[in-house]
């Protein structure tokens, strides 16, 4: 794994910092809001409803389009409807309604008009007229079961007309209705008090919430809402964050008309199964009056007024094609907060401080993911991580928690960007240095070990259980000089960039190269415990590579055999030389060896050897044919070697009855059957080099007997 310098940690961990603190920070305040809406758009996809509309505490009167349209409204200025709304609301209270709120204000009454009508004005003609409204008012009012609704705004306030402000007794039962609008003009929080006469005073929704469940709301020092025994959870200050569903029907709603039409029926029990116990709002839901944008306006749907009907047929369903309008009607508002405060649904926000610390942890995550990874991959992660994080969230809003994710997305985007921008600029512009200067000089391994230790290399080695390769081209000497220079280094080029290809795609690494001899190590740099077994697998390769290469054009007409000799042991390995110029290498008695063993091929006319060390550590992965044992120069203790015939599972028929004939000879031989071992050796001389040198050993010492002192050990006589 590699390891970072100070200077790029540090580095790294100012980008995410500033990234996360940035994204959270006021000044991108315009764009938090955003993430609601993208969760409830998403919460909504994901899970629908979470709650039956028909147990929702509150539901909806709507003056609606409907209304406008059927007699006796139809044609009718809304300030004589005051006795016909009167009337429904006197069958509501009746019913059992827990509380009736209006999100409608009659600033005026027609009593007041002023307008000439005949020798008198019109309001002194229709003296009385709001009688009944005003009567349906103060009974309810009395029984703390009508509030009435204004619009604060400075000193020139929307309030109820005068006499129905004394109807209700004045401010007892009279509640702002404004909304809360973030910066970006969408409604996401609902206020819960405002200060009226320099006294705070509940909001609309908090009001009928408190009166629905028979508490008074508090106010406490730290502008902690509390109702009930239930502490309302605000990220603003005396605000609540509404818990929008999607859709439209979160909200129970009946048509205004047909109520009206319900009362002339005279059917009390619709009334009382459609209002008992309920917190009713009078509203209007028109094409274009009162409307909002909220954080469910990526989860609108068609509002209607689909409650059950009493007396007048449902209107005609709305075309498939409507589009989805992003505005509600402003009583929804209200009646979601109510809702809200009822169920204990009212959504928590981590504040300033939570949010920071998610866009921070995001910016963290991206920024290790920038700095671990190649671009692609970072790119690859960090989107995968947005998405989690996405998924939790919706999740999280799904259970009432309300997390940020604009800003934290914003966050690990720029995080990604800034840490990659660093590492282009700064923190891999060394190590790109290191790769392109030494690439042709070092192996991969050998620069990855140099760029992890944050230094240059240095003198020093250790020793390390290694696999040795040496390789030889057969007769290179006498080939060379039927060549011009050039063609020699084209085809020499050819053939090491071939073989080293395979050495390195088994893991090995090229210590050297020594004229057309290849030098190299399994094992180290990196380390690998199946280094025998890889070296072996490339030392197979590499002669089947070079058999496909002789049936080309590519060595000008020379058919070219080279000699693979294979030792594993304890080898030092690092940089050694002088103080000024060293390599990377190995060195020890297995190094020598394997160099022993690559050029005993000759002897027997093989192409790969490998010492009995090697052959023990690769388990049963190969099939394997012992040769000989042999003493090479310098060396005392014999040597027994073998070859690799094939990957275990891959030993064709004739190559398993040709090693089965050679045991047996080889097995006579040793036992001073010489006469018998050449008897054997020739069945398979013809095909295979190493039977057909045995068999003319054999009927050498099978003519001149050895003394009792002969021991079956092949003692070579040169490199």
């Amino acid at each position: 794994m590699r390891r970072f310098r100070k200077r790029d940690v540090l580095a790294v961990a100012l980008v995410a910092v500033l990234c996360g603190t940035l994204a959270a920070s006021p000044a991108l305040d315009r764009f938090a809001g955003v993430s609601l809406d993208i969760l409830t758009a998403l919460r909504w996809r994901a899970f629908g409803l979470r709650h039956d509309p028909a147990t929702a505490p509150a539901v909806v009167v709507a003056i609606d389009e409907e209304t406008f349209r059927t007699p006796p409204f139809a044609g009718s200025p809304s300030l004589t409807w005051t006795r016909e709304i009167g009337r429904v609301l006197t069958a509501v209270v009746d019913a059992g309604a827990a509380v009736v709120g209006f999100d409608i204000v009659f600033p005026a009454s027609i009593e007041q008009s002023e307008i000439p009508f005949g020798e008198a004005p019109l309001g002194a003609r229709l003296r009385g007229f709001d009688r009944d409204f005003l009567r349906a008012l103060a009974g309810g009012a009395r029984a703390g079961k009508v509030v009435l609704g204004e619009v604060l705004h400075q000193d020139r306030p929307v309030r109820p007309a005068a006499a129905q402000r004394i109807a209700v007794g004045q401010q007892a039962n009279i509640r702002a209705l404004n909304t809360h609008a973030d910066p970006d003009d969408v409604v996401r929080r609902l206020p819960l008090w405002f200060t009226v006469g320099n006294r705070p005073l509940p909001s609309m929704a908090l009001e009928l919430a408190a009166r629905a469940r028979g508490v008074e709301p508090r106010l406490e020092a730290d502008d902690t809402t509390v109702l009930g025994d239930y502490r309302v959870p605000s990220a603003v200050a005396k605000t609540q964050t509404l818990a929008f569903e999607g859709g439209a029907d979160e909200v129970p709603t009946f048509s205004f008309a047909d109520l009206r039409a319900c009362v002339d029926k005279g059917d009390t029990d619709f009334f009382r199964r459609a209002f008992a116990g309920k917190v009713v709002l009078f509203g209007t839901l028109l094409d274009i009056e009162d409307r909002k944008l909220t954080s469910k306006r990526f989860a609108t749907g068609i509002e209607g007024t689909r409650a059950p009907r009493c007396a007048l047929p449902a209107p005609a369903a709305a075309p498939d094609a409507a589009p989805t309008r992003r505005s509600i009607s402003g009583v929804y508002i209200h009646a979601t907060g109510v809702n809200d405060l009822l169920r204990r649904d009212v959504l928590a926000e981590p504040g300033r401080l939570g949010a920071t610390a998610i866009a921070l942890a995001m910016a963290a995550l991206a920024a290790v993911a920038a700095m671990m990874l190649a671009p692609g991959g970072a790119a690859l992660a960090v989107a995968g991580t947005a998405l989690a994080f996405t998924a939790a969230a919706t999740l999280a809003l799904q259970h009432g928690l309300a997390l940020p994710l604009v800003a934290p997305l914003v966050a690990a985007l720029a995080s990604t960007a800034g840490t990659i921008g660093w590492r282009l600029v700064a923190a891999d512009r060394e190590d790109r240095f290191l790769r392109k200067s030494f690439a042709l000089y070092l192996s991969p391994q050998v620069i990855d070990r140099m760029l992890d230790a944050d230094e240059p290399p240095a003198l020093g080695g250790e020793m390390r259980d290694v696999t040795v390769f040496f390789s030889d081209i057969a007769g290179f000497s006498s080939i060379a000089e039927t060549m011009t220079p050039q063609a020699l280094v084209n085809w020499m080029n050819t053939y090491l960039s071939e073989m080293t290809d395979i050495v390195e795609g088994c893991g090995g690494y090229v210590d050297k190269y020594i004229g057309d001899s290849i030098v190299a190590v399994f094992g180290a740099p990196a380390n690998d415990p199946d280094h025998a077994r890889n070296a072996v697998t490339a030392a197979l390769r590499c002669r089947d590579r070079l058999a496909v290469l002789n049936e080309t054009a590519t060595f000008q007409g020379h058919h070219l055999a080279h000699r693979i000799g294979l030792n594993s042991g304890e080898a030092l390995v690092g940089n050694i030389g002088s103080r000024r110029r060293f390599n990377y290498t190995v060195m020890s008695d297995a190094v020598n060896l394997a160099s022993r063993l690559e050029g005993a091929n000759k002897y027997f006319g093989t192409s790969i050897m490998a010492s009995e060390t090697t052959v023990s550590r690769t388990g049963d992965a190969f099939a394997w044919r012992e040769l000989d044992a042999i003493r090479v120069k310098g060396r005392m203790q014999p040597v027994k070697i073998l070859e690799p015939i094939a990957a275990a599972g891959h030993v064709t028929p004739a190559q398993a009855e040709c090693a089965a004939v050679y045991a047996m000879g080889l097995a006579r031989f040793r036992a001073r059957d010489f006469a018998g071992a050449a008897e054997v050796f020739a069945r398979i001389a013809a095909v295979d080099p190493p039977a057909a040198r045995f068999k003319t050993r054999a009927e050498d010492l099978a003519a001149h007997p050895p003394g009792p002192g002969w021991e079956p050990v092949f003692t070579l006589e040169g490199k």
